[in-house]
């Protein structure tokens, strides 16, 4: 595999894993690649496909790690979501990191925005609330990294009220509308788009 060809979907293959799945990465082609051969045959990750099958949403990126040395981590993926149109959230390119475990897909990603993240639903640390991510109750192995980024993007201006993680964005969001809108508009600010 030559060093350019760097883009991937992850999907459930159909090789047993202990947990009965297999990451398979897709390139840009469509063609299967063994992960250990994309891990040493990469020498620059771009853009991830994120469904192979279909266009992928406009302002989205999601892309593996990339090492000082070149080396892929398939296991860290920086990720930007952009703020939906004709929302306080409009203009904003907000940073995600995705942290997969060996356990993945049996267990979701765990996702953070960078720490101080203004959001209901946003812990302090920046990992993000959101039931599709509850290992206990909302993930399915089947959920992808599109319907991940989808979904956040989704939550960032539909906040779940019965679901807060953040004392403050919570607050204002209940009790002060304006300025929690205010505060979200400020915060789009803090994130233009990447040239």
């Amino acid at each position: 595999m030559s060093g350019r060809v760097c883009k991937y979907a992850i999907k459930q293959g159909k090789k047993k894993r202990r947990d009965g799945a297999q990451l398979i990465l897709v390139n840009h082609q469509g063609q299967r690649v063994e992960i250990e051969k994309a891990r040493q045959g990469c020498q620059e990750a771009s853009r991830v496909v994120v469904s192979p099958r279909s266009e992928k949403p406009g302002g989205f990126v999601a892309k593996p790690e990339t090492g000082p040395d070149g080396s892929v981590n398939l296991m860290v993926w920086h990720c930007t979501i952009p703020g939906k149109a004709g929302t306080d959230w409009e203009g904003g390119y907000f940073p995600l990191t995705l942290h997969f475990s060996e356990d993945y897909p049996s267990k979701p990603p765990k996702c953070k925005f960078p720490q101080g993240f203004f959001h209901p639903n946003v812990y302090p640390s920046g990992t993000v609330c959101l039931s599709i991510l509850n290992e206990d109750s909302g993930w399915r192995p089947a959920i992808t990294v599109k319907q991940i980024l989808v979904g956040i993007q989704d939550l960032l201006d539909q906040p779940n009220a019965a679901d807060p993680a953040q004392t403050d964005g919570y607050q204002l969001f209940i009790q002060e509308p304006a300025e929690y809108k205010r505060r979200v508009r400020q915060q789009a600010k803090q994130y233009p788009p990447l040239v």
